[in-house]
Order: structure tokens, then C-alpha cells, then sequence
């Protein structure tokens, strides 16, 4: 279908910004442009409530990571809640605990779980495997201390979004071969494949105009994974997992995003290994719609939409 017009507007409104392409700057611009533009988007009367929010630090891979921890409005039971670790997106580079607070938030309101937002280690300052090992030790840390979180180890749960998106699947992957049982995984447009030549039309077809550009793509995948990481390696590319035993996953493709064709591929291929999938398109939708639902309906039709299929596993 045709491109969403509200989020045609602000694709324009973005345009005429003329920002030099990330490429052409440092990590350190790009991460407060990102900032700057995700700030900007959103208005008090957006921000979703939930009943508690708690900064705290766990034990990452290598030094203490900051965390963010929400509470739903309606908590159930002790023992009956589920936990959700939460990574966000932003190319393994940019993106932080603030720049994702909202969605965050929104997953916890709709799926009426504590919500466990995780500030990884970012390229290229600390490239791959810093990120996922991080990832990995958060989720260690909720299992080892669930009765401080919602309690129920039964019901622990990953999501993230685009390169979060990819550390939620990496890490449902180290989980499994940890003996960590999760609930459920929401991938939300993920990039799951590294490789340059990638059998992905998408990547041509949408490579300008949309937001995420293939240009962009190269150089985060050049700060994340660009000195010699093994592309094929599941914990980087998860594309190339074992995908047998994994949680339930809900997959999410927009239209117009580069990265469709692979999100599209990964849930085929979670399909025919057993898996249980739901994948879920978002027609005129691009790369990023899931922060967008305050100035689009159909975006905040969708984003409800993943949130009650990821609850609906989790409970």
C-alpha cells in the first residue's frame, strides 16, 4: 500500500533538515542527532505511563551497565508477572535508554509485564561481540534474580528493535544453549544478516528515502563488525543459528524498510525449523514506525497490534 502520509510528512519535514549522511561524521554526532530527532518527536501528552520507573546498574560482560526498570500500572501476583529485557535499536552505535524510553514503556503497559530496558555497550568504542555479551549477562542477571523483578522465571521474555531487534534474537539463541528457558521474543523489524550480499531485494529497492538507508546500513555494520568478525557467526548474524528450541517469536516487517526482506527471511526460516512465528507486516509503514504511533494511527494501530501478540504469549 501506499506510504503512510503522516510519516511521508515527516520523512520530508527530516529531508529538508539537509543533515550530512552519519558516514560522513563521527559516532559522537550521529548518536546526538539521533537523540536530538528522537527528543524532539516526542510530546509530554505521548509518553505512556506506567507505574514505576527505576534506574539501577546489573553486571555486564566486562563493568557495570546501566539499566532502566518499568513496572506495569496493573501488576499482577507475585510469581504470575511476566519480565521482558529490552534492547534498543540504533545500529549497535547510537540509541540509548532515553532515545527508547517510549517504547519501553509502551510494552510494558500493553503487555502488563516489567519491562527491563538494558544500556549495552555501542560500537565502535566497543565493537562486536561487546553488545550481545552484555545482552547475554543481562539476561543471566533477571534469571538469577527474578523474585526482584516480575517474579516469574517461567515467563521471561526478549524484544528489540532493529539492531535490538538482532541482539533479542542472538540472545534467545545463547539462552537456549545456556539451558535458560524464555517465553517468548519480539523482533521488531530486526537486522539478522551482516553479509554485504545478503539475498535481500529490499536492501536495493528501499535503499534511499525511508529513514534507514542502505548507506547507513554499511556504516554501522563498519563500526559494529568491519575488523575481521565472523559474519556467518550465529551470535552476529543469527540468520545462520540452529533454530531448533528456540521461544515463540513474534517477527515484525514494515514495507518500507530496507531490512523487510531479511526480518521476512528470518521468520521463514524460524518457521521451518518448528518454531512457533507470528509474522507481522506493517503495511506503509518504515524502519523506526514503532517510536511513531504518537503522530501516526496506523502506526499506533500496529505497535498495538505486536504488543497483544507478544502479550498473548507471555501470559
Amino acid at each position: 500500500m501506499a506510504l503512510d502520509p503522516i510519516i511521508k510528512g515527516l520523512l520530508d519535514a527530516v529531508d529538508a533538515m539537509n543533515a550530512p549522511p552519519m558516514s560522513e561524521g563521527t559516532p559522537e554526532e550521529a548518536r546526538e542527532h539521533f537523540r536530538s530527532l528522537a527528543l524532539g518527536l516526542r510530546q509530554p501528552h505521548w509518553i505512556v505511563p506506567v507505574a514505576s520507573v527505576e534506574d539501577t546498574t546489573f553486571p555486564g560482560a566486562a563493568q557495570e551497565r546501566a539499566a532502566r526498570i518499568y513496572r506495569p500500572e496493573e501488576s499482577t501476583s507475585v510469581g504470575t508477572t511476566p519480565t521482558v529485557l529490552f534492547f534498543h535499536g540504533g545500529g549497535h552505535v547510537i540509541g540509548d535508554l532515553e532515545t527508547h524510553d517510549n517504547q519501553a514503556r509502551t510494552i510494558c503497559r500493553d503487555t502488563g509485564s516489567v519491562v527491563v530496558s538494558v544500556d549495552y555497550r555501542l560500537a565502535p568504542e566497543d565493537p562486536w561481540p561487546a553488545a550481545p555479551d552484555d545482552c547475554f549477562a543481562s539476561c543471566q542477571w533477571v534469571f538469577d534474580n527474578i523474585t526482584a523483578f516480575g517474579g516469574d522465571a517461567r515467563a521471561v521474555g526478549v524484544a528489540g528493535d532493529s539492531a535490538g531487534g538482532n541482539l533479542a534474537a542472538v540472545t534467545a539463541v545463547r539462552a537456549r544453549d545456556a539451558g535458560l528457558t524464555l517465553r517468548a521474543q519480539l523482533l521488531i523489524y530486526p537486522v539478522v544478516d551482516y553479509s554485504i550480499e545478503g539475498p535481500y531485494p529490499s536492501r536495493i529497492e528501499l535503499a534511499e528515502g525511508y529513514f534507514l538507508t542502505l548507506d547507513d546500513m554499511a556504516w554501522f555494520g563498519e563500526q559494529y563488525a568491519g575488523h575481521g568478525s565472523p559474519i556467518d557467526h550465529p551470535h552476529l548474524s543469527p540468520i545462520h543459528a540452529d533454530f531448533a528450541g528456540l521461544p515463540p517469536a513474534i517477527v515484525v516487517a514494515a514495507e518500507y524498510d530496507p531490512l523487510r526482506d531479511e526480518a521476512e527471511a528470518y521468520a521463514a526460516a524460524l518457521t521451518a525449523a518448528g518454531v512457533s512465528v507470528e509474522l507481522i507486516r506493517a503495511p506503509g509503514m518504515i524502519h523506526g514506525f514503532f517510536d511513531l504511533g504518537g503522530i501516526s494511527p496506523a502506526a499506533a494501530a500496529l505497535v498495538k497490534q505486536c504488543t497483544e501478540s507478544f502479550a498473548s504469549l507471555l501470559h
